[in-house]
């Protein structure tokens, strides 16, 4: 019997590869039907090559195009490299601790804070362009096929989140969702809501990603979110790298976490007979995720991808979703796996 689900996949730079290892062993489970995709930052790229390789061609179209995105973005063409000579290479958490203290990464982190990404002038380029364009959204979203897909950005000038769907979706707007401020020029282009030309940035800071969308009638109950940014740090952050990360997360994950603790409530409605049954629905969350990796990382692993790393979390983000199925994949359909009450109690 088919499981539809909804994917909700989260931003977080080069992190992003776990989300291909997820992804990938989705991909596998044959009467799994993903009905639609909400993608923020890097998240936003993971859903475009996905959609992009689901109408354009099948399942494995849609592993190609994640794997053609993640090696231009620096992963290893063959990253099951022999385990003897994966020994030899440094853990993850000390790659971030290398890339954090290298003077390289102070020197752009530091001109990050000092120079303005306007001060190329024309001879600006957004460096992601090139593989935005690769999935051809004009044709793909004229498409009446393959699960809904939803792009979420934040408006510079209202601080609002702006969710694009459909025909609204091109190469801009993908550029738009993983846009950094301190990294890239605001993307800018006539928004049709609007008819305004509105200038837009990442959409981390207001839907990370968001789940409204995805509450129609027409979507299943169930919303998996794939999870980059770890809800919880055990240490306190005591050095500025760590105070910088951390507030990194937490702004990352605030507008998440307010969409979960709205569904929390609106579950514990249902539950108390307070609004007529069929007037709001009873979402159903799941969590695909590896915090203690996660909490090895920083927002160095983020901004600077690494050959080896993006192997690493790829793995990761398979076997995660590997461990998901094995315990939860009867579970879909039916009842939600995550612990909302006991999240926010």
């Amino acid at each position: 019997m088919t499981k539809r689900i909804n994917l909700a996949l989260q931003g977080g730079g080069a992190h992003g590869a776990f989300t291909w290892g997820v992804l990938d062993r989705l991909l596998e489970e044959d009467d799994l039907e993903i009905a639609a995709i909400s993608g923020t930052s890097a998240g936003a790229l993971n859903g475009a090559a996905l959609k992009a390789g689901l109408v354009e061609g099948d399942r494995e179209t849609a592993k190609e195009n994640l794997d053609w995105l993640w090696t231009q973005m620096g992963a290893l063409e063959d990253e099951r490299m022999p385990d003897w000579m994966a020994a030899f290479l440094p853990a993850p958490g000390l790659v971030s601790k290398m890339i954090e203290m290298s003077p390289a990464f102070t020197m752009a982190d530091t001109a990050s804070r000092i120079f303005s990404p306007y001060i190329y002038g024309p001879f600006y380029q957004n460096p992601l362009q090139r593989i935005a364009e690769r999935f051809h959204y004009d044709a793909v979203c004229n498409a009446k096929k393959g699960p809904a897909f939803f792009v979420c950005a934040t408006n510079v000038r209202t601080g609002k989140i702006r969710v694009f769907s459909g025909k609204e979706i091109h190469t801009d707007v993908i550029l738009a969702s993983a846009c950094l401020p301190t990294l890239f020029q605001a993307v800018e282009f006539t928004d049709p809501e609007t008819g305004c030309v509105e200038a837009f940035w990442d959409g981390g800071y207001t839907g990370n990603p968001g789940l409204f969308p995805m509450f129609d009638k027409e979507f299943p109950r169930d919303i998996v979110v794939v999870n980059i940014n770890p809800l919880e740090r055990r240490e306190l952050p005591t050095s500025p790298q760590d105070i910088q990360n951390r507030v990194n997360e937490i702004s990352f994950n605030s507008s998440l976490l307010r969409e979960l603790r709205a569904i929390q409530f609106v579950r514990e409605l249902i539950a108390d007979k307070r609004v007529e049954k069929g007037s709001m629905k009873d979402v159903l969350v799941h969590m695909i995720a590896d915090d203690a990796l996660m909490n090895e990382l920083s927002v160095a692993t983020k901004l600077v991808p690494t050959p080896h790393l993006l192997g690493e979390l790829k793995e990761a983000g398979r076997a995660a979703a590997g461990q998901f199925l094995a315990d939860h994949k009867k579970k879909l359909n039916k009842e939600s796996t995550v612990d909302l009450e006991a999240m926010f109690g």
